[in-house]
């Protein structure tokens, strides 16, 4: 698979110089707090770099890589909810490449996520019997496809901006249009025995306050029940060497950047047990591929993938998800 497959670049630059626009006019005025690592809680970071109106360090204990100072909630919830950059996203970036996404992204998720649930979720035919509830779950299509493999299983969106929220529901999804950290298991179109998992994809990174993020999901699960996410990994390999040239990096959308360690240090702080962590990505040669011009002093990198050949950039690919070193990755996780 290719980056071009899922994010054209024509549009996607468009959509980034829309984002830096509006980070000035949602972001320019507000105020700015300091914060300890969102994984490991630890004051000891040190800066990395500037971008777009914000600082990112990076935690000297955990690696983790987090914008600081960063401004409050409300001020993140009025973007995503007003930004004509998101707005822009949905329209112009998700839609055309809906079909290439759910063929080659979402489709082998749900089947992945499926498995998980049957290995790991206790209880005979809890799977097919329990509930899926997917925070921001956008234009509901990972509901969807969850929806087609697993019908005896009760699929929900936790979708807080209006427009997705009605496309999910056009779709016949059962939603629940609050912000998760709004949500409560009441709030669920549950049954009080039912068991059950929440999944979000992509979301971490984007989240001001990671920590109670996480406690939220656990005030909705139940001791066993599951939290299947995926996020990026700052120490993947497009994010290291592109760094702060990295489209990945891109205020105020990716603000956390976790990594296998970390990410389970926070799972830990937040009463979960991390079951797996991979990095199960085919797109950080891809990426890198496209970007080489914005690292000219490094030729290695230009020589070394202009020698692989299509064959030896796929098996490169499969060497870096299998050593964690993917920028993409995924989470199981059990509600302690």
């Amino acid at each position: 698979m290719k980056e071009s497959d899922i994010r054209p670049a024509a549009v996607f630059d468009q959509f980034l110089a829309l984002a830096e626009r509006d980070t000035k006019l949602y972001f320019g005025n507000v105020p700015f707090a300091r914060i300890t690592c969102p994984a490991c809680d630890l004051d000891d970071s040190t800066f990395a770099f500037h971008k777009h109106g914000f600082n990112y360090e990076t935690c000297r204990s955990c690696e983790t890589l987090f914008v600081n100072p960063r401004p409050g909630l409300d001020a993140f919830r009025r973007y995503y909810r007003e930004a004509p950059s998101i707005k822009f996203w949905a329209t112009n970036c998700y839609e055309p490449t809906e079909a290439a996404r759910r063929e080659r992204i979402v489709t082998p998720l749900a089947r992945a996520v499926l498995e998980k649930i049957r290995k790991y979720l206790a209880g005979a035919g809890t799977a097919e019997r329990g509930w899926i509830a997917d925070i921001g779950a956008g234009h509901g299509v990972f509901c969807e496809e969850m929806r087609k493999i697993a019908p005896q299983t009760k699929i929900l969106a936790i979708e807080p901006s209006f427009e997705l929220s009605g496309i999910c529901q056009k779709k016949g999804l059962a939603v629940v249009s609050t912000f998760l950290e709004d949500t409560a298991r009441a709030d669920l179109p549950i049954g009080p025995g039912e068991r059950g998992t929440l999944t979000s994809f992509e979301l971490l990174e984007h989240v001001q306050n990671p920590y109670a993020f996480l406690e939220s999901c656990r005030h909705i699960l139940q001791p066993g029940e599951l939290f299947i996410f995926t996020t990026l990994n700052g120490l993947g390999l497009d994010i290291q060497v592109l760094w702060e040239k990295s489209k990945s990096v891109h205020p105020p959308h990716h603000i956390n950047f976790f990594n296998p360690g970390s990410i389970k240090t926070l799972l830990e702080r937040t009463g979960f047990q991390a079951l797996e962590i991979s990095t199960p990505g085919k797109l950080d040669v891809s990426i890198l591929e496209n970007s080489l011009g914005k690292i000219p002093a490094d030729r290695f990198w230009a020589n070394f993938l202009g020698q692989l050949g299509e064959d030896g950039k796929e098996r490169f690919q499969q060497f870096l998800a299998d050593h964690g070193l993917s920028s993409h990755m995924m989470v199981v996780a059990q509600c302690r």
